[in-house]
């Protein structure tokens, strides 16, 4: 009984988590995306050699069913729990100029595959291991 107690106490500490949203949003719109996964624990693995940090997780029993993870406000929710989904998402991260080259270099020396394409404009991109893919816009200068 008391497993049961602690195994509810969990879940609703992880679902409050799991719809917050930080302070310095108020009066702001907030917006996460939804990523779909095949393996919850390995896209966070891999989200972590992009530099992110996990925020959070949420499993029901032994499994893993979502991962919020995080860098410098980019906000993205992991989730096994759309499968027909898996590697369709495109997300559009945007830095400040002088950023985009330091980052693809910190990608490349983790051994993260980089690639240029082009959506109008020249991007960086970057598949996570379901397929999603990143998109990383350079500049208009620099396209």
């Amino acid at each position: 009984m008391r497993r049961r107690a602690k195994r509810r106490a969990r879940a609703a500490r992880s679902s409050r988590a799991c719809q917050s949203r930080p302070d310095r949003t108020m009066g702001r719109w907030y917006t996460r995306a939804i990523v779909p996964v095949a393996d919850v624990q390995r896209s966070v693995d891999f989200y972590a050699r992009l530099g992110f940090d996990e925020d959070w997780r949420h499993a029901e029993g032994d499994e893993l069913l979502v991962a919020q993870v995080s860098r410098q406000g980019c906000e993205l929710l992991l989730s096994c729990q759309w499968p027909k989904r898996n590697g369709q998402a495109l997300t559009f991260i945007s830095l400040d100029d002088d950023e985009i080259d330091g980052v693809r270099e910190q990608f490349e020396r983790a051994g993260i595959a980089v690639r240029d394409g082009h959506w109008g404009y020249r991007v960086m991109i970057v598949d996570d291991p379901d397929g999603n893919q990143l998109l990383f816009p350079y500049s208009q200068a620099r396209s």
